[in-house]
């Protein structure tokens, strides 16, 4: 028989096969040892359901998510329209107890400003004397009034102008 030398030693090609057949029996493994995980997870998802009942599982599982989609969209809603409606409602308060008389005490008479959002609202000033209570009201029209202020009017309207910097 005649030898062909093709340049490489038969030992080297021999190593290089051994090597490549220890790599691939270490892929082998790292792809069996995922499918077992994998095969284990899919045991546990189908535990005690057949195709119909995963069917009803599945279907139960969208009904609820439209539900939750639909409740959302109604909760956004009604959302929108109670933030609508607190523009118009009283949200700062502003009172201020004072002495209108010098021979009354007690701080029986005050001076109470109520604005919505926009600064829109009323002050009521009530002043107690030893004949009677006078009420009055004045218009607040965005933080300002067409009638003159007294001083405890004018600062009942500032506490309600400042009153959310005060919360925050």
């Amino acid at each position: 028989m005649i030898e062909y030398y093709i340049g490489f030693d038969s030992d080297y090609i021999l190593l290089g096969i051994a090597g490549f057949s220890i790599l691939l029996f270490i892929i082998l493994l790292i792809n069996a040892i995922q499918m077992h995980k994998l095969k284990k997870k899919y045991k546990m998802f189908m535990d005690g359901k057949n195709a119909k009942t995963l069917e009803e599982s599945i279907k139960s599982r969208m009904d609820q998510i439209d539900y939750l989609i639909s409740s959302n969209q109604k909760n956004e809603n009604e959302i929108k329209r109670i933030l609508k409606s607190m523009k118009n409602t009283f949200q700062k308060v502003g009172l201020v107890k004072y002495d209108a008389f010098q021979e009354m005490g007690g701080k029986l008479s005050f001076s109470l400003a109520l604005l919505n959002e926009i600064n829109d609202g009323f002050i009521i000033n009530a002043m107690h004397s030893r004949e009677g209570c006078y009420t009055y009201i004045k218009e607040v029209i965005d933080g300002n009034s067409i009638i003159a202020l007294g001083d405890e009017e004018k600062e009942a309207l500032e506490m309600a102008i400042n009153y959310n910097a005060k919360k925050d």
